[in-house]
């Protein structure tokens, strides 16, 4: 393969000046773009290497979920699919209602779950009855996302979906890839970025992040803060109703 040209060549290339900038901000921009293009290119080379990994373990669990059709096995999730994609998310018997850190996370992928299960299986699981998920899932308006409940849970123990601290146990999100070969199905890849691998000052997150809202927050001269986190529900001012 062709060398690579360097970030801050194609950097100047590429520069488009907006209205009214000063050259003080072009020279700032220009030199984000160089490291704009150099995160780019760092997040294909870690792409490369997950696509690389040699075989994860084998699953030998049977693991029992249930659908909105009745009862399946991690292999029915997969539908006709080699790649199996399964978010675990936090919401349990216990909870009133779901973790809205989850629920934006599944609403975003909703508008793209169509599209991604014509690539892959792609499956939300939680421990709350099924029936329950999908009252929520109605409420929220999802058509395309497919929730299953963790009969025995004892996936979403395998698979780091559950968590201990000080005697309790809860449950924490979790994004797992499952492959399979014939009749015999590995683990690919899982989310791994947790609490005790997070820096300073930032909640745990992954690398990179896939949800839409930070992304998009990471965009803005406020940032994501420190102290703001999306609800299940807003208060609507009567001017923007």
């Amino acid at each position: 393969m062709s060398p690579l040209t360097p970030a801050a060549e194609l950097a100047a290339r590429s520069a488009s000046p907006f209205p009214n900038d000063s050259a003080e901000y072009r020279k700032a921009r220009e030199a984000l773009l160089a490291e704009e293009i150099a995160l780019r290119r760092q997040i294909e080379r870690v792409a490369e290497q997950r696509r690389a990994l040699p075989p994860g373990g084998e699953v030998t669990d049977d693991y029992l979920f249930r659908g909105i059709d009745g009862e399946a096995t991690l292999a029915d999730l997969f539908g006709d699919k080699r790649t199996l994609v399964t978010y675990s998310a936090m919401y349990g018997p216990e909870r009133e209602r779901p973790c809205p850190m989850c629920t934006n996370f599944i609403g975003a992928v909703e508008g793209n779950a169509a599209d991604l299960r014509q690539r892959v299986g792609y499956a939300v699981i939680a421990r709350s009855p099924v029936e329950r998920l999908y009252a929520f899932a109605e409420e929220r308006g999802w058509r395309h996302t497919l929730l299953y409940q963790d009969v025995t849970e004892n996936f979403f123990s395998d698979y780091h979906a559950r968590a201990s601290m000080d005697g309790e146990v809860f449950d924490i999100p979790a994004l797992n890839v499952f492959t399979r070969d014939g009749d015999v199905i590995r683990h690919f890849w899982g989310g791994e970025i947790g609490s005790a691998a997070a820096d300073p000052g930032q909640d745990p997150r992954g690398a990179p992040d896939i949800a839409p809202l930070w992304n998009i927050l990471d965009l803005t001269p406020e940032g994501r803060g420190t102290d703001w986190y999306p609800r299940l529900d807003y208060e609507v001012p009567m001017s923007e109703r």
